[in-house]
């Protein structure tokens, strides 16, 4: 069985004064604080997620 890719995600930015959805979508990958990290797999709808608040988070490490 192959492995699944993965992203380590770190927030880097606060979500207050932006929109709520935005600290709806930290949320849902897990986040909420400054410099928490999380690994995801890879998948589209995660790197919509992600692409949604990139200014707020930083890949740290993909893998494969």
């Amino acid at each position: 069985m192959a492995e699944k890719k993965t992203l380590t995600v770190r927030q880097i930015r606060s979500a207050n004064r932006k929109p709520d959805i935005q600290a709806q979508t930290l949320r849902g990958l897990g986040l909420g604080k400054i410099r928490r990290t999380r690994t995801l797999e890879d998948t589209p709808s995660v790197r919509g997620m992600i692409n949604a608040v990139k200014h707020l988070v930083e890949i740290v490490e993909e893998k494969k």
